[in-house]
């Protein structure tokens, strides 16, 4: 097996590295709120980026719910940029920075396809607590200003 080296632009971002599982709730002024498993995943191959793939679930009976992948671009001076595209026809640019093990992103471009909801912005909050990852999502649509949306906890699964 080849052991490929991390690029070192991405060296900041190592505490992601791995799959992630766990389980998080939803709510919105539009819909009743919710609760759901989700697997996150954050791989590289040696280039200064991060490769990603989210896949949530029902608890109730494991129907899949969401699913999205993306690139987490790492500059070299603690600047970000995430590219995400969804299975529910968006797809998001988003910029920000990383602090120790605390990342900050905010869209600056959202594109939907002509049948995918009016998302309109997105804020993502990512941190290491311990051994446990959290996430924090606030989300815009055509008539709600940026609103918490999401949230998780996560224990590492694996490489």
């Amino acid at each position: 097996m080849v052991t490929i080296e991390l690029h070192p632009q991405v060296r900041p971002l190592a505490f992601l590295l791995g799959t992630w599982m766990g389980e998080g709730e939803g709510e919105y002024p539009t819909i009743q709120p919710f609760r759901y498993r989700e697997e996150l995943r954050f791989w590289h191959n040696g280039k200064p980026f991060l490769a990603y793939q989210q896949r949530t679930s029902a608890i109730e009976d494991g129907r899949p719910l969401h699913g999205e992948m993306g690139f987490l671009r790492a500059g070299a001076d603690q600047s970000l940029e995430f590219v995400i595209a969804q299975g529910i026809g968006l797809a998001e640019v988003e910029v920000g920075t990383v602090d120790g093990t605390r990342i900050e992103l905010q869209s600056t471009f959202v594109g939907r396809t002509p049948t995918a909801k009016a998302v309109s912005g997105v804020r993502r909050v990512i941190w290491l607590e311990g051994e446990r990852l959290h996430y924090e999502l606030a989300m815009a649509m055509a008539n709600v200003p940026l609103t918490h949306h999401l949230s998780a906890r996560f224990q590492r699964t694996g490489d």
